[in-house]
């Protein structure tokens, strides 16, 4: 999913502690499994634990399997935090698996100046020239393919409309002071407004993404991650209006202590109607389901209001998709697999059974979510979008921006705090 990074830092020693090593890859590099037997064994590292996705992943591998009896498709999935740590373990290491989940950007762009990904742009043309060109445009760098879409998406609200009903909000709101009205009138009402996985601080930098994209427009982002420099007036003005809403305590109690996905963290309390919004991407209902119990209908979703008097409209939408990347040398049957999980039938399949938004374009028929069609619907529109924070930018400074939104939520860093922090880790990564 598109969700992005806790600390990486100090994770690195942890995780080789915890058995990171590189017999883990074993399968890497498609070595006979059994010497005569002339098996090709493929290592999948993707970040699917939730149901119905990690089952249904499952299932399309073995699939694989039946149709290319000489190769063993080899699973390792881990939740977003840790892969994200282990990836980074490994690509300092200098080994990656023979496939792997890429959200693309920047932290992609590493691993290929590193030398350690596959050119995939000559071996996938004839099939991935098909797929939706939004989809791709976070794994093309210097008009080369490293990553083939399974989907694409973008973060907005998912709200439970009868906690709005209750609270007197008859339709979603479409500017900041409006939503801020409508956190107060939940708070009235004694309803939680929103849930945060305070634990995980790629859920918090969504919030401060989206205000400095209304703020200084879409643009903007990418212009001071090149000029190095993040404190003009409009990103310390979106740190204000986050802390604004901070300000409120519109979040469940121990928040900071929350994860995202866990049974009490922040999709189960959307699910199970303990909070009446999350600021989330296009895989939440299915989260929320996995978690929770779901909302089914009461379920509903909106863009992220505009801010009064912003350079930004709300139809410039943040957020992205997930890929698949290969290794640097990774088999044939690695793209094999790759032309396979980027098919007609393989999309059709992800879309019913995953709820995720289609790449290849003849399987858009079979989106039934209202919901799903309402987040299409608005990334067709959109007039610019911009790729999650933590992975449109280096590593480090992704990392940075996560770190200090998370400070701001916290209360112990100040909105110009937060843009002096991200401009000294951007000069340092020059």
């Amino acid at each position: 999913m598109g969700d992005p990074a806790l600390s990486r830092r100090g994770f690195l020693a942890a995780s080789a502690a915890a058995g990171l090593s590189m017999t883990a890859l074993s399968g890497c590099g498609g070595d006979s499994d059994g010497g005569s037997s002339g098996t090709t064994t493929v290592e999948w590292w993707n970040i699917s634990t939730t149901e119905p996705t990690k089952g249904v992943w499952a299932a399309l591998a073995k699939k694989f399997e039946a149709q290319n009896p000489k190769v063993k498709i080899k699973i390792v999935q881990l939740e977003n935090d840790a892969y994200k740590s282990k990836m980074t373990a490994l690509t300092a290491s200098g080994k990656l698996p023979d496939i792997f989940h890429t959200w693309g950007g920047g932290v992609l762009k590493q691993q290929v100046d590193a030398g350690l990904v596959e050119d995939l742009t000559d071996r996938t043309k004839p099939w991935a020239d098909g797929l939706l060109s939004v989809a791709k445009e976070p794994y093309l760098l210097d008009e080369k393919v490293y990553g083939i879409p399974f989907d694409i998406g973008m973060i907005g609200f998912w709200y439970n409309k009868a906690l709005f009903k209750q609270a007197g909000i008859s339709a979603p709101p479409t500017t900041w002071s409006g939503f801020l009205d409508a956190v107060g009138k939940l708070k009235a009402k004694g309803i939680t407004p929103l849930a945060l996985a305070g634990k995980e601080t790629w859920t918090g930098m969504y919030y401060w993404a989206y205000l400095a994209m209304r703020t200084a427009g879409a643009e903007a982002l990418q212009k001071a991650n090149d000029d190095k420099d993040f404190t003009g007036a409009e990103f310390v003005e979106a740190g204000e209006h986050l802390k604004e809403l901070v300000d409120l305590k519109p979040f469940q109690k121990g928040f900071l202590g929350a994860a995202y996905s866990s049974p009490t963290g922040q999709a189960a309390a959307v699910g199970n109607g303990k909070a009446a919004m999350e600021l989330m991407g296009q895989w939440a209902p299915v989260v929320e389901a996995d978690a929770g119990k779901g909302l089914g209908d009461d379920l509903g979703f909106f863009p992220f209001p505009e801010v009064e008097g912003g350079k930004g409209a709300i139809t410039e939408v943040f957020g992205g998709g997930g890929g698949h990347a290969l290794r640097q040398g990774a088999p044939q049957a690695a793209v094999d697999f790759l032309k396979f999980f980027a098919s007609e039938a393989t999309d059709l399949e992800l879309v019913k059974k995953t709820g995720v938004l289609p790449v290849v374009p003849s399987a858009e028929s079979a989106i039934a979510d209202p919901n799903i069609k309402a987040v299409q619907a608005q990334l067709k529109s959109a007039t610019g979008f911009q790729l999650y924070l933590d992975q449109a930018y280096a590593p480090a400074l992704g990392q940075e921006v996560n770190d200090s939104v998370g400070a701001l939520i916290a209360g112990s860093k100040s909105p110009e705090q937060v843009t002096e922090s991200i401009t000294k880790v951007a000069k340092e990564e020059q």
